[in-house]
């Protein structure tokens, strides 16, 4: 089985380099401000949790960094390059879609629910994206999705249909589909949600072995406390749209300060 430290080579900065800053990002639906103001940043090669209970505003972060949804105020960089907006004349202007296009090459994302082609078999699910965004070659990006297949541990089912596999099956597909664009920062948010509990476990594991033998870095919204001490560098506990408190894991579970964590806490783990 290849390492899969090979899988990041080619997305490596120098580890405390910022890539990815909020500021003063706000997003509003209707009437309820989702975010407030948000101001945080993720260095390259670490592993940040968000925490906190619906609707706090985590999963939006993921889907203005997919650029789903845009912020009504603020800015988004990714690797100094700024999402949403560009520079011209000395001022900030809405971004074109070939400029948000091309900073989201950076970004890759593992949903809640799988979206695979359903037409497409498990080796051409992965290999599809690299061949048709990055304009790599078939041959070599079959030989990606290969490796990556294999990685998360499914090369016996690599001609299968996606409804042919359990749903952590086609969990371990969306991941190995998302690192095949190698990208800078890989998106994860609430990827076992949609599991049995008995599929849980197996869709961890291959995201902990990502987590510890590779150098890329990582947004992750989930509920799976015991993962997210396990994995992070640090954890954001969110409310109403703002962080109220941030640390290192040990400090966050085992000696939290704000009142809201240890109470969210309570009720988790």
């Amino acid at each position: 089985m290849p390492s899969p430290a090979e899988f990041a080579k080619s997305t490596s900065r120098a580890n405390g380099s910022e890539l990815v800053r909020f500021e003063k990002v706000t997003k509003r639906y209707g009437d309820v401000t989702v975010l407030d103001e948000l101001d945080f940043s993720v260095s390259t090669g670490k592993h940040v949790t968000l925490i906190g209970p619906s609707g706090s505003g985590k999963t939006t972060i993921l889907r203005l960094l997919m650029t789903l949804v845009r912020p009504d105020e603020g800015t988004i960089r990714v690797d100094g390059d700024y999402l949403t907006h560009e520079e011209r004349g000395g001022r900030l202007i809405k971004a074109g879609e070939k400029h948000v296009r091309e900073v989201r090459k950076k970004i890759g994302m593992v949903f809640q629910q799988f979206n695979l082609f359903p037409n497409m078999r498990v080796l051409r699910n992965v290999m599809e994206a690299p061949v048709h965004v990055l304009g790599l070659p078939k041959d070599e990006a079959e030989q990606r999705a290969r490796e990556l297949i294999e990685l998360v541990g499914l090369t016996e089912h690599l001609d299968k249909y996606p409804t042919q596999l359990s749903g952590g099956q086609q969990q371990r597909v969306a991941i190995a589909r998302a690192l095949a664009m190698r990208p800078q920062v890989l998106l994860l948010d609430e990827v076992t949600s949609a599991l049995d509990p008995e599929l849980v476990q197996g869709v961890l594991d291959v995201l902990r072995d990502i987590a510890h033998s590779t150098d890329i870095t990582m947004l992750v919204v989930t509920h799976e406390m015991s993962f997210a001490r396990d994995i992070s560098d640090a954890v954001l506990m969110f409310d109403k749209g703002k962080i109220v408190e941030s640390g290192p894991p040990d400090k966050i579970f085992s000696e939290p300060e704000h009142q809201r964590t240890r109470d969210f806490l309570s009720t988790v783990l």
